[in-house]
């Protein structure tokens, strides 16, 4: 099965962006600020048919109503394998470009954590310790719902960093809704940040801290991430974790 994953193609359009990308100014982004957006990742109609897999039940393991958990106001589920191909394409191709900056904060933190430079040998460490459960997921919110800080942590192994991207059109699809990080250095008062994104535009960010240079050395800082209340419509984004769940 995991082969059959990593083998899925991304459509040639996506491909040619992901390649293009200055990836060494992405990851200095993501060291400055802890976050980073590539915009027109998907096309509209990429987004459309990726939003449209929400009523597909085969597709996923599980739904998440996040009222009954005091996650926010709105749902999500969670996708189960085989992931569909432009998902798993998607999750190796973007893992591959991120190993490296995953293995420089480990190392700034004297974190003893290594990650594999391909998805699948992660995906068998995580696996092998009791995390099997696919995490990629489509995430739907109507008018008032919103999702409280979090970070999305589901095992002792994780990867330090995700993506999600914005299947939406803001101001056509929906109002509000925008996506949030909020810092917390020690010591100091939290910093909050709006990450604008327009519809197929993806961001990746730190899902649950960073290293940061200072006066006595690398430090680390935590990360939260969530989504403002939605004024009108409907808003639907893809998450894409790295690391399984218990």
């Amino acid at each position: 099965m995991m082969n059959e994953i990593a083998h899925a193609a991304l459509p040639a359009t996506v491909e040619e962006r992901l390649s293009r990308l200055d990836w060494p100014a992405l990851s200095a982004a993501l060291d400055a600020s802890g976050y980073a957006t590539i915009a027109g990742l998907l096309t509209s109609s990429d987004c459309a048919g990726l939003a449209d897999l929400y009523d597909h039940e085969r597709l996923f393991r599980s739904r998440v109503v996040m009222e009954r958990h005091g996650y926010g106001i709105g749902e999500y589920k969670y996708f189960t394998y085989p992931l569909p191909p432009i998902v798993a394409a998607l999750r190796h191709r973007l893992y591959r470009s991120l190993a490296p900056l995953a293995n420089a904060w480990a190392a700034h933190l004297a974190d003893k954590s290594n990650y594999p430079a391909q998805l699948d040998a992660f995906l068998d460490r995580c696996h092998a310790a009791g995390q099997t459960r696919p995490t990629p997921l489509l995430l739907r919110y109507e008018t008032g719902g919103f999702n409280c800080l979090h970070q999305d942590l589901y095992g002792a192994i994780a990867f330090p960093l995700q993506a999600t991207i914005l299947l939406s059109e803001p101001g056509k699809d929906f109002t509000g809704g925008e996506f949030l990080l909020v810092e917390q250095r020690p010591r100091a008062q939290s910093r909050g940040t709006v990450v604008p994104l327009a519809q197929g535009d993806a961001v990746i960010f730190a899902n649950a801290y960073r290293p940061v240079a200072g006066k006595r050395g690398t430090y680390r800082v935590n990360l939260r991430h969530g989504v403002s209340t939605l004024r009108t419509g409907r808003r639907a984004t893809l998450g894409i974790i790295f690391h399984d769940a218990a």
